[in-house]
């Protein structure tokens, strides 16, 4: 059969000849699905890198979404190089399996998000790696706990659930002075690469969950790691090669589409948030603390407001120790416009309540019960209503 010979139509659909021409744009980006990637001549599979991100490989290893959604996410941290993960939570593993091997230490503050912590206790410990934890709010508990077999420290601002701010350049500047070798890894996943920039603080590599607030839907998971190093992001990228990890083409398409609203959301929350704290703060004697890093009672508050002016949609309320486990959760189930789920960073607001002593290793100096208050996109004044008839509830229950 010469080549010219008509092909069956299966082949012929396979094998179709047409390109579409080239120049189209629009505002979104095209959205590329692949495992296999073709290659023009067995050179050209011989010879291509997809690290340095000059070409492709294979589609775990990037396709143009993904690169872009990198490129735009570097620009947003303030990095040189980005990898995708599927959750934040993988993100944080490549970097503890890049930096971490057997007989080495990690260092996490102990109101670190706790899944960090779970991480630390099982698997790395299964793998040989110590774990211990240090005070964020004091960095003379780190220095104590820092020496030669810690490779890695992480940092996380403000702290998950409590809210506290550290001061980060103190942190910092301690882990250099005294565990010189380690590594510094930070949690940005509140700040969202808009309230302050970490790698100006001089950390090395940070992880941000995209679940939050670049995604904004509250509808998918994925995780980012971000580093300006060029040899560290090697290792990162052959750690994340090694481990088989991937995101959706869609799911990088639902984060690139959220990305240029993304300031505006977070603004508009920080907002929110904002007024119902300062609201909170009149609700006493049942309402002890609120805890917001732009509250001035809050602590840490200075340490943030050096850093930044802007701060994400999350508060914490600390109840008086006289109001139960019971009233407390009866006042999250009775609420309307709260939703009860993990999570932020979406157009719909979360209320979970927590046990604080269960949180901490190093001892709580919450004596009351909290709940996590995490800020949609709802009308301020909504929301503020809402609360209120939960808590007049409270107060005729009491």
């Amino acid at each position: 059969m010469s080549e010219s010979s008509p092909k069956a139509t299966a082949t012929e659909l396979i094998h179709h000849p047409y390109q579409p021409p080239a120049g189209f744009e629009s505002p979104a980006v095209g959205v590329h699905k692949a495992s296999t990637v073709f290659f023009p001549n067995v050179a050209a599979l011989r010879s291509q890198h997809w690290q340095d991100k000059t070409g492709y490989t294979y589609g775990l290893h990037g396709t143009p979404t993904t690169f872009t959604l990198e490129a735009r996410l570097a620009t947003l941290e303030g990095a040189r190089h980005v990898l995708l993960a599927p959750s934040g939570l993988s993100a944080l593993a490549v970097v503890n399996m890049t930096a971490l091997q057997s007989g080495d230490a990690v260092v996490l503050p102990d109101n670190v998000y706790n899944p960090s912590k779970e991480l630390a206790r099982h698997e790395l410990a299964g793998w040989g790696i110590a774990h211990r934890l240090y005070d964020a709010m004091n960095p003379e508990s780190l220095r104590a706990v820092l020496g030669s077999d810690v490779k890695l420290v992480w940092l996380e601002a403000p702290g998950s659930v409590t809210l506290e701010f550290p001061d980060l350049p103190a942190l910092v500047k301690v882990v250099r002075e005294a565990a010189p070798q380690a590594l510094i890894a930070f949690d940005s996943t509140w700040s969202a690469g808009l309230a302050f920039c970490a790698f100006d603080l001089g950390v090395d590599v940070t992880i941000h969950a995209l679940t939050k607030y670049p995604s904004g839907g509250g509808d998918m998971l994925m995780g980012s790691i971000a580093c300006r190093d060029d040899g560290l992001y090697r290792r990162l990228t052959m750690t994340h090669s090694r481990m088989g990890l991937g995101v959706g083409a869609n799911d990088a398409e639902a984060v690139l589409r959220a990305l240029p609203t993304l300031p505006l959301r977070y603004a508009a929350q920080d907002a929110s948030a904002r007024r119902i704290a300062e609201w909170a703060l009149t609700q006493s004697p049942l309402i002890r603390r609120v805890l917001h890093p732009a509250l001035p009672g809050s602590p840490g508050h200075a340490h943030w407001a050096a850093l930044s002016k802007a701060a994400a949609g999350l508060l914490t309320l600390e109840f008086d120790p006289a109001v139960t486990s019971d009233q407390v959760d009866a006042w999250v189930d009775g609420l309307s416009l709260f939703r009860i789920g993990w999570s932020w960073g979406g157009p719909i607001s979360l209320a979970v309540p927590y046990d604080s002593a269960r949180l901490r290793q190093l001892g709580s100096p919450y004596e009351g019960l909290i709940v996590r208050l995490c800020i949609g996109l709802e009308d301020t004044e909504d929301l503020i209503a809402d609360l209120q008839r939960g808590l007049d509830q409270l107060r005729r229950g009491r």
